[in-house]
């Protein structure tokens, strides 16, 4: 397995909380979710701890063990949170958390797992590729971003509008009939969308947070097919490139509401 990744903050002067690393035969992603200012959290560590944290545990794992790629996730969770569930609060549901995708080339085949609002595309060589992706967050947030949507990016209205959006969310985070992301329970790991399939079905996969998935969900830049297309031909930068492109055209968010003007971006090709 070949793997090429970017992977490019919200601004350059802010930490990059994405998280990516790869072996020969395996690929973790993860996408830490962004506190905004007014929202408080019961733990002391950043958003970016807690993905780099968790990713580097989970490459690890998958680089030492064969096991299935749910149990290697709830291995990883409760690891990280025994790493600091003696300095901070973490009942109150305040923690940091991130989505995860895994993928890892075991024999003749590849395992994969999807936890959260990631992407993983598999190219299967068909005209549409097989796109994972866990929307239940979606789904929950959905009825609840009347108010973001309306109001323009960058007044203390929208900053406002999403701190509420984010406090409201929280109270369906890792609850029935929400959504499921890692964060300090490790039974969040048999939520995750997972599968099988022979390697030789597969000519290439591609793992994207949602900032960069957004050219696709958000901005409809392209299809799904066309993507695949452009990390073939010029690589994640220039993907990354393209979604920048398409926030600096629309920094109020008139055309595309969204809760913030940019988001970190991230994004592997894997070719086998």
């Amino acid at each position: 397995m070949r793997v090429a990744f970017a992977s490019e903050p919200a601004y350059p002067d802010r930490p990059n909380e994405d998280f990516i690393g790869a072996t020969a035969d395996a690929v973790v992603l993860l996408d830490g979710a962004s506190i905004p200012p007014g929202v408080t959290s019961t733990c002391s560590h950043s958003v970016r701890w807690y993905s780099h944290t968790l990713g580097s545990t989970l490459l690890a794992e998958m680089t030492q063990s064969a096991g299935p790629l749910p149990e290697l996730l709830a291995q990883g969770i409760k690891h990280v949170t025994s790493l600091h569930d003696f300095t901070c609060d973490l009942t109150h549901g305040g923690s940091p958390s991130a989505t995860v995708i895994m993928l890892r080339q075991v024999a003749d085949h590849l395992d994969w797992l999807v936890l959260g609002d990631s992407t993983l595309i598999l190219n299967t060589g068909t005209p549409d590729p097989m796109v994972i992706c866990d929307d239940r967050l979606e789904q929950v947030a959905a009825p609840h971003r009347a108010r973001l949507d309306s109001l323009p990016g960058g007044t203390p209205e929208h900053a406002e509008a999403r701190r509420e959006y984010v406090e409201t969310l929280g109270q369906y985070r890792n609850r029935d009939g929400g959504f499921w992301v890692a964060s300090t329970d490790p039974l969040a790991a048999d939520q995750a969308l997972t599968g099988t399939i022979p390697t030789d079905q597969v000519h290439a996969a591609a793992l994207l947070t949602d900032g960069a998935a957004d050219a696709i969900s958000r901005y409809g830049l392209m299809t799904w097919a066309q993507l695949l297309d452009v990390l073939t031909q010029d690589g994640p930068a220039e993907l990354i490139r393209q979604v920048r492109e398409a926030e600096r055209s629309d920094p109020q968010g008139k055309r595309w509401p969204r809760s913030k003007p940019h988001d970190d971006a991230t994004t592997a090709y894997c070719l086998f």
